[in-house]
């Protein structure tokens, strides 16, 4: 098989990526370095093998993935530059990294790492895996194997999206024997598998590398995976007795196979294992308490015992001089260790306070990137020493693939420059992809519009009258299955009301609570949709925008959307100008108008 897949050497995919070599295999897919032609750059092209690609539901799924996992940016999580579209050739085209699987550095190892190692290592897991789960993604397949070791020494996780497409409840299968060591008891029993399953993961690897041994081991599958569910193992300081006791307890938390008891994200994980790493940095050797014994150790034979010889006692005079000057040695000693602790901390101070304030600080105008290609911009010369550029991939009809569609902080916002540079989030667009709509008739309206929303659709229901299609199902689609949209556009749903539609009149929330709105949306049959929270006028925490006006005739069942108010927006203190005062008599210019309601949009609806 694995020949089969030397057929794509010399190839050029989609007129711009030239395959070049083999330089690795899974059991899904082949990975191949490549060229892009268009930006003229080496990559990681991987292409899907031969008994995955011909099969057409996997396809599909594949593409989905591919999509998600696109937009997924963390300098810890190997890039995702592009993926297959219209080519029967299923890949995804990664960035190239120069370093070691996890599991290669620690076979170089020959042993457990240092905890320093491991801790340093399972930190970046930990933010790359918080990062994924933040936009919904799992990885499902966490081991060595998929962590590289790049040659700054820090790590990035690959295969994001990919794992997830695998049978996790057949163990047995020839593609998860080499994950099994590391897989998670939910996982055995074919249970539903949630963002917890990738910490037992990442929590199987801590111990491996504490301890430089895998906790569950057996002749076969089967009984390795046995021993995940007993959760019977050898505890990690039996093996490695300079493990810190905290940082066990951190990583068989991590591995608990019981789900409620185990870390319930990453973010709870990275918690504990940044308090342990700045309790480790911030430990001092303390002084022995009073009563300790303290035993000297000397190394080679006792000198001979010499007689002590009198030389004469001091006279009270050489007394009284000796007295005077051990005293003047004893306080320009003291003085000398204050002077140095004074000296210390004016450092301290100059270097993270007085600095800022006595040296001129250079604020600049953040430039409007939006519209510009992304790749100019990122690998522009001009701005390497002022802007660290940080990509998310969306899905824009509006915007051409490569193409800025946002950016933060926004344009022409004065901002402080540092020594660190300014760290600017830009949104790229994927460009406008084609993609059918599935059939969503008679499934339940929550399901359609989340099979849609992962598609790249947005979706506005309608309610309507069915005397045949159940309350809340889905009674048609516009357009109908099969046909083709560019991700992006809407799709709307008409959903069973039942029988007969019951109107109401839409009741007004501005300005109460957020929980007040909710209970009074329940109260009078309506559907809470989503609540976004941002600056207004309106004191926080209270509703400020509703998509329905109040007063208008709606249908119970109908979804209503809120926004609610995280209180007004902070406004920076006027710069002084350098143009002369008006003349006597001009009329000022008046302020601009305080922040008004607007009228609901169909982009506000969505």
């Amino acid at each position: 098989m694995e020949n089969n897949m030397e057929r794509y050497l010399g190839k050029t995919l989609d007129n711009r990526y030239e395959i070049q070599e083999i330089i690795g295999s899974g059991g899904m897919a082949v990975v191949y370095k490549a060229r892009c032609n268009r930006l003229n750059r080496l990559v990681a092209v991987k292409i899907l093998r031969d008994e995955f690609a011909d099969d057409a539901e996997f396809r599909e799924h594949f593409k989905a993935e591919s999509q998600a996992v696109a937009m997924l940016s963390h300098p810890n999580i190997v890039a995702v530059y592009d993926f297959s579209r219209e080519s029967d050739t299923q890949y995804i085209v990664m960035e190239l990294l120069e370093g070691i699987t996890l599991k290669q550095y620690m076979h170089k190892k020959q042993g457990a790492l240092s905890w320093k190692e491991a801790l340093h290592f399972s930190t970046q897991v930990a933010k790359a895996l918080s990062h994924a789960h933040s936009k919904g993604i799992v990885h499902r397949d966490i081991k060595p194997h998929n962590i590289m070791v790049v040659k700054d020494g820090s790590i990035k996780v690959a295969d994001f999206g990919i794992a997830h497409l695998q049978n996790e409840t057949c163990v047995s299968s020839g593609e998860t024997i080499g994950s099994v060591h590391y897989i998670s008891p939910e996982q055995i029993h074919g249970d539903p598998v949630d963002a917890r399953s990738d910490i037992y993961s990442l929590g199987v690897v801590m111990y491996e590398m504490l301890t430089g041994r895998l906790p569950f081991d057996g002749e076969t599958v089967e009984a390795v995976a046995m021993q995940h569910l007993s959760s019977a193992l050898t505890v990690p300081h039996e093996l490695n007795h300079d493990i810190p006791a905290r940082l066990e307890e951190i990583t068989l938390k991590a591995m608990s196979a019981d789900i409620e008891n185990r870390y319930q994200s990453a973010d709870e994980l990275l918690e504990d294992l940044e308090a342990f790493r700045k309790e480790q940095s911030s430990s001092v050797v303390e002084a022995p308490a009073a009563g300790d014994r303290i035993t000297a150790y000397c190394v080679g034979e006792e000198p001979a015992v010499r007689p002590f010889r009198r030389t004469g006692e001091l006279s009270k005079k050489a007394y009284a001089r000796r007295k005077v000057r051990s005293r003047k040695v004893s306080t320009l000693s003291g003085f000398g260790l204050i002077a140095v602790y004074l000296l210390a901390v004016l450092v301290f101070l100059w270097n993270f306070w007085l600095r800022d304030i006595f040296v001129d600080s250079q604020r600049i105008v953040v430039q409007n990137f939006v519209g510009e290609n992304s790749e100019e911009i990122i690998n522009s010369a001009a701005y390497k020493d002022i802007y660290n550029f940080y990509v998310v991939y969306a899905i824009d009809p509006n915007y051409s693939e490569g193409k800025i569609i946002s950016q933060k902080p926004e344009p022409g916002r004065s901002i402080m420059l540092t020594s660190d540079g300014i760290d600017i989030e830009l949104t790229v667009s994927t460009g406008i992809l084609m993609t059918k709509i599935p059939d969503v008739v008679n499934m339940e309206y929550r399901t359609a519009t989340i099979a849609l929303e992962k598609l790249g659709f947005k979706v506005e229901t309608t309610l309507v009258a069915s005397e045949t299609i159940t309350e809340g199902y889905v009674v048609s689609s516009q357009p109908s299955a099969d046909e083709e949209l560019p991700a992006g556009s809407t799709v709307y749903l008409s959903v069973s009301g039942g029988p007969e539609l019951v109107e109401i009149t839409m009741p007004n929330l501005l300005g109460l609570s957020q929980s007040s709105a909710i209970k009074t949306i329940e109260d009078n049959g309506l559907v809470l949709g989503s609540i976004s929270e941002l600056e207004s006028d309106y004191s926080e925490g209270t509703i400020f925008w509703q998509n329905i006006d109040a007063g208008e005739t709606v249908t119970k069942g109908t979804v209503v959307y809120l926004k609610v108010s995280s209180g007004p927006k902070e406004t920076e203190p006027p710069e002084i100008s350098d143009n002369p005062p008006a003349e006597s008599g001009t009329e000022p210019t008046p302020p601009p108008a305080a922040d008004t309601v607007a009228p609901p949009t169909e982009e506000d609806n969505d």
